[in-house]
């Protein structure tokens, strides 16, 4: 069992930036992939980025490339993305969630624990 806590959402001027943590619980999160998806009004659940559970191996999709970054601690059992230039269509609630397949997943199905949520809101 894996308990995920998703913090440091906020409001920021676009080109700003911000960065997400995922605070998880158990002695296994070393063994899992994270992922971050993000969810904006009226819209589905999408996949943003995902990182092997050795940090080795990391996925984004084409929207974020080269603006947001996954990471993760297994010592602190914690995974961060940083986002920088944001823009207001990166507004949605982000949400993380650990897999315990081997690869990075990109569907939310494939995802077994999901964190809470923080809601990031970028103005224009």
């Amino acid at each position: 069992q894996v308990q995920l806590v998703d913090s440091g959402g906020g409001f920021v001027q676009a080109g700003g930036s911000l960065r997400l943590s995922c605070a998880a619980s158990g002695r296994t999160f070393s063994t899992y992939a994270m992922g971050w998806f993000r969810q904006a009004p009226g819209k589905e659940r999408e996949f943003v980025a995902g990182i092997s559970w050795s940090g080795g191996s990391r996925y984004y999709v084409d929207s974020v490339k080269g603006r947001f970054i996954i990471s993760r601690d297994n010592a602190k059992n914690t995974v961060y993305l940083q986002m920088n230039s944001l823009k207001p269509e990166d507004t949605a609630v982000y949400y993380c969630a650990a897999s315990q397949q081997r690869s990075i997943p990109t569907r939310t199905y494939e995802y077994d624990y999901w964190g809470q949520g923080t809601q990031v809101t970028v103005s224009s």
